[in-house]
């Protein structure tokens, strides 16, 4: 489903650059014999991240240059014993300082005229930032389905990302913060008040069309382009086309693959969602080798959604598809989904003598008391793995901020339960911050959290009937699965150039794995993945056909579309073409 639609979010800036400008020294023996040499000897490029325009449906957002002219400013480095600016300068500010500095400019007006950039420089390896996190203390509460917007889910948040500066804002790479650190250094001895280094920020952090500051404004003059992208949705086992039996009730999984970021190509989002993704898809790999689950009472559905980040985009196209009765929900409705089960944050359960998790309900029915029962019961079959599992706290004013609170916004009696590692507020301190990276995660808390969902959906899924304790005994989750996915999906070596994402699709970037929703382009034409659709998207799509399928009677290569109705073709980017198999994902 594309997540483009009911749009909140555009984005305006898409190109960039930046330079250092550095004087040529004479007498150092160089000749100079053209103008790229020149050119050559008085820049220096340095790599660098944006932060770039937003616009949303009551403003704007984010980093832009003031107006359309290039800005160049002297380099000063502020720390907490220099915090003042003599004249317009391009900060260079340590990653420490960052929420602080942010806040100030938006309360300093004489101190914002000062500022004509600024470049944060990249946690290096001793750095003891304790936490940063430029979102809301509640991320998103206006899609809160409660009253209480008060609450402190993330204690750490500043909510500098949703503010506008009117400087542009580049994160700086670890090599590029020691360039710019020397820099910074030798503008400071100069004691003439001339400062010989300079940045210069090229026209390229574009500001909005005249009269278009708002989203619904640009999207109707064509002058910005939306977010968005596309979500996955698989059904364990198929689901028959055409069928005559009564559908069956559906246990939904769901976890969300996007993050956001202050920077949008660090959007790395490890603990938060990604943490989630991995342990979803690690959970369908153990149920995929579960025979008979077509005898089961309920249907198990999994749903990856893309653009939560930016006001639940997925979540909430899918519920609209799902009322329209839309090809890209066919087989499935929402008077079928019985219970719901996400997957949020669990990659920093506290793992002293074990790893524990919180089940953060929707409401007091009977169906979301048997999601907690069927989690605590699974928690019990792992026996010595010791993964346990605990109701949060009834003070909490509802579940966190998830998907599922797109769910309970639409119908209030949804039965739903979200699995965190946190209780009443986040455990992740670097909550939508590009410190959110591999090393916040714990891949024994990520695979525990993988068992524990994969034994309770089999739990649900057998309804009231006794559950076959032989069968859910076998349920084991591959942890080298986790290790792997983790490296895929979080790494920069080998990132998605992995073994496993190369045996589905052919990626499109070699660069690190930035998990920003991006640009939206299209709906798809059918059930197969668009071409166009980002990386993750199409990676999810495969694994998710393939972990679900059953082998189609035609077992040639395929480039594409399957000759038979329920087919897909399984890795059709891989050079020498997919395999056909059956499978319901789309």
């Amino acid at each position: 489903m594309g997540g483009g639609s009911a749009l909140s979010l555009v984005a305006a800036a898409v190109c960039l650059s930046l330079a250092v400008l550095a004087p040529a020294v004479s007498g150092d023996g160089a000749t100079l014999e053209s103008v790229p040499d020149l050119v050559k000897a008085m820049y220096i490029d340095i790599e660098s991240f944006p932060c770039v325009r937003l616009l949303n449906l009551s403003g704007e957002i984010g980093c832009s240059n003031p107006g359309s002219e290039k800005i160049i400013s002297p380099i000063v480095r502020l720390t907490k014993g220099s915090d003042q600016l003599v004249q317009p300068s391009t900060v260079l500010l340590p990653i420490d300082q960052m929420s602080n500095f942010f806040l100030r400019v938006s309360n300093d007006p004489e101190f914002l005229q000062k500022v004509s950039g600024v470049l944060i420089e990249s946690n290096g390896a001793n750095n003891n930032l304790q936490e940063l996190s430029p979102d809301g203390k509640f991320p998103q509460d206006a899609f809160a389905p409660y009253s209480n917007h008060s609450h402190d889910w993330n204690p750490a948040g500043s909510g500098i990302m949703w503010n506008r500066y009117d400087f542009p804002v580049f994160l700086l790479s670890e090599e590029s913060t020691r360039v710019l650190q020397k820099v910074s250094e030798k503008n400071k001895k100069t004691d003439n008040g001339y400062k010989a280094n300079v940045a210069e920020f090229d026209l390229v952090m574009q500001t909005t069309k005249a009269q278009t500051h708002d989203s619904t404004s640009c999207l109707k003059e064509r002058s910005c382009l939306p977010l968005g992208g596309h979500s996955v949705w698989a059904s364990l086992p198929p689901i028959k086309n055409g069928s005559t039996e009564h559908p069956k009730p559906i246990i939904l999984a769901i976890t969300s693959q996007d993050s956001a970021s202050f920077f949008r190509d660090r959007s790395i989002g490890s603990d938060s969602p990604i943490s989630g993704l991995i342990a979803l898809l690690t959970a369908v790999d153990a149920l995929s080798h579960i025979h008979d689950l077509s005898n089961l009472k309920k249907q198990l559905v999994f749903a990856v959604f893309n653009g939560e980040a930016w006001g639940y985009l997925g979540s909430r196209k899918f519920l609209q598809e799902l009322d329209k009765g839309a090809d890209s929900v066919n087989g499935i409705n929402s008077l079928m989904i019985d219970q719901v089960l996400e997957i949020g944050s669990v990659g920093k359960a506290v793992i002293e003598e074990y790893p524990s998790f919180y089940a953060h309900a929707a409401g007091n029915s009977s169906a979301s008391k048997k999601i907690l029962d069927a989690l605590q019961s699974a928690s019990e079959s792992l026996g010595s793995d010791n993964v346990k599992v605990k109701q949060a706290a009834s003070s909490n004013p509802g579940v966190p901020p998830s998907s599922l609170m797109s769910f309970i916004r639409k119908n209030m009696s949804t039965s739903g339960v979200v699995l965190e590692d946190f209780d009443s507020h986040f455990s992740n301190r670097f909550y939508h911050s590009y410190l959110d990276n591999p090393a916040n995660v714990n891949s024994s808390s990520i695979a525990a959290a993988a068992a524990l969902v994969a034994r309770s959906l089999y739990i649900l899924a057998s309804a009231d009937s006794v559950v076959d304790l032989m069968t859910l005994n076998t349920i084991k989750v591959n942890v080298s699965l986790v290790e792997e996915l983790i490296g895929c999906l979080l790494t920069c070596k080998p990132g998605l150039s992995c073994g496993l994402v190369k045996s589905f699709i052919s990626p499109s970037s070699s660069s690190c794995p930035s998990h920003y929703v991006g640009v939206f382009l299209d709906d798809p034409s059918g059930t197969q993945f668009p071409s166009y659709a980002d990386d993750t998207s199409r990676f999810v799509w495969n694994f998710l056909a393939d972990r679900t399928s059953t082998l189609a009677g035609n077992k040639s290569s395929c480039t594409g579309k399957c000759g038979d109705e329920g087919e897909v073709c399984v890795g059709a980017e891989v050079e020498g073409g997919g395999r056909c198999v059956v499978s319901t994902t789309r």
